[in-house]
């Protein structure tokens, strides 16, 4: 089993701050990370439950993909993360069962972790990150 378990859901949000309010009112939920990825054009809060995450993530460009992505379909659930101990063999993996990956290889993530995007299509509609700590 390449899946070791889920890492985050991410959440695309347009206003982050208003998003922290909401989970710290509705939940008491507190901000674990919060980081700006420049390459990716987000900027993202992590909060945690048990062990993984709730990513909530806002775009701090009009070309990051977070944005597009609000602009065509509003905010809302964006990806899922799933953990695995290696992020090329499980890039592979899916690739080879008709996966279309974004990422062609494993790069840097956020929290100095290594991941790879896959495509929705080939994946049952569902925008996968493989997440390596």
């Amino acid at each position: 089993m390449l899946l070791t378990e889920i890492d985050h859901v991410a959440i695309a949000v347009r206003d982050l701050d208003a998003a922290i309010a909401y989970y710290a009112e509705a939940f008491g939920a507190e901000v674990a990370h919060r980081e700006i990825v420049e390459s990716d054009g987000v900027e993202e809060a992590l909060v945690k439950v048990a062990e993984s995450y709730i990513q909530l993530t806002a775009a701090t460009r009009p070309d990051s993909p977070i944005a597009k992505s609000i602009e065509k379909r509003g905010e809302g659930l964006h990806h899922i993360g799933y953990r695995v101990d290696n992020c090329a063999e499980a890039l592979a993996s899916m690739v080879a069962a008709g996966a279309t990956a974004i990422d062609k290889e494993p790069r840097p993530g956020s929290r100095g972790t290594t991941v790879a995007f896959v495509h929705p299509k080939g994946s049952f509609g569902t925008l996968i990150e493989l997440v390596q700590e």
